[in-house]
């Protein structure tokens, strides 16, 4: 049975689904209102894969991981990156070393390095930026930056999407504290009526040698994605999304992946509401058919793969409609089921936790 704090050896591609109704999945700041992010061309929504890692540094965070990327304050104390990064390190005693003799100092490096990464489980992850002001001792034995080697290209919405006019303008009334006045000032809060956006993203088995992310750090992606929708959008404008569908296709043959799964999930036009119609998830029906037949034509190249979907979530393929089971089913019988595995999120991700081997 394979360690799950092995280093990664196959190669994984993802596909993540979810959905917002009237919420703004990704303001941006330069369009001066914070405004949906929208593809002035086509119209489809846009999440950057910034937005995404953020929710998922925040849920490692909230799960008791060691995150390096994070926003720390307090007791009125802003931590810099530097200070993160010497706390990381300091059971590093620079010395216990002879930082002048080569052997010593490599065994200082090696030590410095696997401390860092073994407590900055978003670095193995999706690598970062290490020009920061910390002790020299430290610094000089880190690279520059880590390469992660988990990587999502920004979202987009499968369909076009309008912005809901109802919330372009609130007013708030407030009472004052001199007399209990009344007073109004008013709020630019623009949202989109519905999006069902889908990410794409890729597990590279070189990369996951440079930061060390094992096959147990993999196999969080499993429940982390899902709960990090369900946790982490609860602010005002972001409350509202849930997730609908991850798949990890792990590949068995070195250096290989399909590429641009994501792009083979459409909307079944046919059984879905138009475009301009959609309100929520029921008003959608989600046609898998190239989805399933390019994973049927690189059949002797998947290992596994590891899936789950909303219960709410209506799926076609062939004349085949339902909910989730008919994709689960499509993938089984074009896999074989001994290479499909449901993700039960919310019993898996217990086992992800950091006191989980203790």
């Amino acid at each position: 049975m394979t360690d799950a704090s092995d280093t990664v050896e196959n190669r994984s591609e993802i596909v993540f689904l979810y959905d917002a109704v009237d919420a703004n999945p990704n303001g941006n700041p330069l369009s001066g209102a914070n405004r949906p992010r929208i593809d002035p061309q086509t119209q489809q929504a846009i999440v950057t894969d910034v937005r995404l890692k953020r929710y998922l540094r925040d849920q490692l965070d909230d799960d008791g991981h060691g995150v390096y990327i994070r926003n720390v304050n307090e007791q009125g104390t802003q931590y810099t990156r530097g200070d993160l990064l010497e706390n990381r390190l300091k059971s590093v005693e620079p010395d216990d070393y002879d930082l002048d003799e080569e052997e010593e100092a490599d065994r200082f490096r090696e030590a410095v390095f696997g401390e860092f990464l073994e407590n900055s489980v978003d670095v193995r992850y999706f690598g970062a930026t290490m020009a920061v002001d910390a002790k020299e001792t430290y610094a000089k034995h880190l690279p520059d930056h880590f390469t992660g080697p988990v990587q999502f290209s920004p979202g987009k919405s499968i369909h076009a999407v309008n912005e809901n006019e109802e919330y372009n303008s609130l007013t708030s009334v407030i009472a004052t504290q001199e007399g209990k006045e009344q007073g109004g000032f008013d709020l630019d809060d623009h949202r989109i009526q519905y999006a069902l956006i889908r990410f794409h993203g890729l597990v590279d088995e070189h990369g996951a040698e440079d930061t060390k992310l094992t096959i147990g750090d993999v196999e969080r992606l499993d429940t982390l994605c899902w709960r990090a929708i369900k946790n982490q959008t609860i602010s005002r404008s972001k409350v509202g999304q849930e997730p609908r569908l991850y798949c990890r296709v792990e590949y068995a043959e070195e250096s290989f992946h399909l590429g641009g799964l994501d792009r083979d999930l459409e909307l079944d036009e046919e059984r879905s509401e138009p475009e301009e119609e959609l309100r929520t998830v029921r008003d959608l029906t989600l046609k898998v058919d190239g989805f399933v037949d390019r994973l049927a034509n690189a059949s002797g190249r998947i290992e596994h793969v590891r899936v789950v979907a909303s219960d709410v979530l209506e799926v076609s393929y062939g004349d085949e409609v339902g909910g989730p089971e008919v994709l689960y089913d499509a993938l089984e019988d074009v896999l074989g089921s001994e290479a499909v595995d449901v993700v039960d999120v919310y019993e898996e991700h217990t086992t992800t936790l950091p006191d989980a081997a203790e």
